[in-house]
């Protein structure tokens, strides 16, 4: 994390020599090569295998920044020439804020068009890339609609996060409307478009990374995503609506884990990092340990998609749910008490409704 913390702001990233194949291993799997590795091939020391990986990533990552900035300059025009006002999320508006826009690894672009324009969109995206691989549906319950053009996947967002619980839902929505309506205009590589709001943008990258956690899909760039949001907007964001937005959500504790680790493992002043506190240290630093090594192995999942009876498929489900609620009450009891009222919720719920095989 020290290489991490120093490359984030454009200090000299010391690379401990001994520790090369481990370091090279730990940023491939974080997404943080490129960040890291420009300042790091400065070092006489390093191998020739080191230097050839390093430079490897660099380059790759500027290559495939150039294609994926040329897909998302066909598929922009074409939403706006639709009439289509989409907002850009993650990869190239959060590229922005980096010392370096290469130095933020992103691998596909994500466009937020919501509900209503959603069908629009996805036709849009069919004509201008006709040769694009495609899902045959364009399915309600699905966060988004996703097509790989040019080897290049572009996700049309419903919306930006999926939540179980029907509040969540409703609350977030409101949160998400106002966020989007008040999307800001960013020049990109010549191209003029739209991002999310400051404060909501905060809480959309926070919730994304988290949502990763859960999954156990989390990763250091993330943070790092999250740190220069903060930074970069310190005077514009919306303390009390965030905070508003963070209870309603149930994440107050959780945003205090992150908190913890932008200061103390990232380097963000303590005044940046909004409701920072020490009683979380020691969950805090658990949560980093289970991201970096990614320790924690799911629990051993029983095949049911092709199990007829739905009763079945929706217990081992509940279960599996349930289970992870228990891990994630090591971090937070307030959000796994959510996490286990959501399950229920949910469960009932969807026992109710029409059945879908593959869930």
């Amino acid at each position: 994390m020290s290489q991490v913390r120093a490359a984030l702001w454009g200090q000299c990233v010391t690379w401990p020599v001994e520790q090369t194949d481990a370091l090279l291993r730990l940023n491939a799997q974080q997404g943080t090569g490129a960040l890291v590795y420009p300042s790091a091939l400065a070092q006489a020391d390093l191998s020739s295998y080191a230097r050839a990986q390093m430079k490897g990533v660099c380059v790759r990552t500027m290559q495939q920044q150039t294609q994926l900035q040329h897909t998302l300059m066909l598929a922009w025009q074409a939403l706006e020439k639709a009439g289509i006002h989409a907002v850009l999320l993650k990869g190239a508006g959060l590229a922005a804020l980096y010392a370096d826009p290469s130095q933020r690894e992103w691998g596909d672009i994500d466009l937020f068009v919501g509900k209503d324009q959603y069908h629009p969109a996805c036709a849009v995206m069919r004509e201008t890339f006709p040769n694009a691989l495609t899902f045959d549906e364009e399915l309600e319950h699905y966060k988004h609609y996703n097509l790989i053009a040019d080897g290049i996947s572009i996700e049309l967002h419903r919306v930006s996060v999926s939540l179980q619980h029907p509040l969540d839902e409703r609350r977030y929505a409101r949160m998400e409307a106002q966020g989007m309506a008040d999307a800001e205009s960013m020049v990109i590589d010549g191209l003029q478009v739209r991002v999310p709001e400051p404060t909501f943008n905060v809480l959309f990258v926070f919730m994304h990374a988290w949502e990763h956690m859960l999954t156990k899909g989390a990763a250091v760039r993330q943070l790092c995503d999250l740190a220069l949001l903060l930074r970069h907007y310190k005077d514009r964001i919306d303390a009390p609506r965030l905070k508003r937005s963070l209870c309603a959500l149930h994440l107050m504790e959780v945003w205090q884990l992150y908190a913890y680790i932008l200061v103390h493992e990232l380097g963000l002043e303590r005044s940046e990092a909004l409701w920072y506190s020490e009683t979380v240290a020691d969950r805090a630093e658990a949560l980093l340990t289970d991201l970096l090594a990614k320790a924690e192995k799911a629990d051993p999942q029983i095949e049911i998609t092709s199990v007829p009876n739905r009763f079945v498929r929706k217990f081992h489900t509940m279960q599996t749910r349930l289970a992870e609620a228990r891990r994630i009450k090591r971090y937070s009891t307030q959000y796994a008490r959510h996490m286990t009222a959501t399950t229920i919720t949910h469960g009932a719920q969807r026992l109710f409704a029409k059945d879908r095989k593959w869930e």
